[in-house]
């Protein structure tokens, strides 16, 4: 059983890695001279990357999408690490036979939010360019929303028994 609750330890912080480098990391989309994330952009001018932000224009990143993205983001990252906290007490005070719901219940909220802002960022940003790709950290975000989805789906399946 302690290796059990290891392993979900050990899956929920890397869920927690993920999700944090997702959001803060500057690799959402790509190109040749240019970096953009949910934050800002880096455009490569003279062999040097400037900082920029980014454009709000209604074609480009809509605002009222772009704070989605970014509340949905940053609301995943503290759903995630609320539910390790909530894990590690519910392992001292539950009794014998309980669920982890609450820690599920955090971790399905971190999945319901990552899974938002990846999708809202996938269905608005960058339909029409054609000449850059998808960065790792967006890659990350949905590698987090399988973690996370998971690691809920354990919590609330396990019970805590005696070691």
């Amino acid at each position: 059983m302690l290796v059990l609750l290891g392993a979900i330890f050990v899956v929920h912080i890397a869920a927690i890695i993920l999700l944090l480098v997702a959001t803060i990391d500057n690799a959402w989309w790509m190109t040749d001279t240019m970096w953009t994330d949910i934050w800002a952009r880096w455009i490569l001018n003279n062999k040097v990357w400037n900082y920029t932000s980014l454009p709000t224009h209604i074609y480009t990143y809509p605002e009222d999408y772009l704070q989605a993205v970014q509340a949905s983001s940053v609301l995943a990252c503290i759903f995630s690490i609320l539910g390790i906290f909530v894990f590690v007490a519910q392992l001292f005070t539950l009794q014998k036979g309980q669920r982890f719901t609450i820690s599920g219940i955090f971790q399905f909220l971190a999945c319901l939010c990552i899974m938002i802002a990846a999708s809202i960022y996938t269905d608005r940003f960058h339909k029409d360019e054609k000449n850059g790709w998808y960065g790792h950290s967006y890659i990350l975000a949905w590698i987090a929303f399988v973690l996370t989805l998971i690691s809920s789906i354990t919590y609330f399946v396990l019970r805590k028994k005696t070691a």
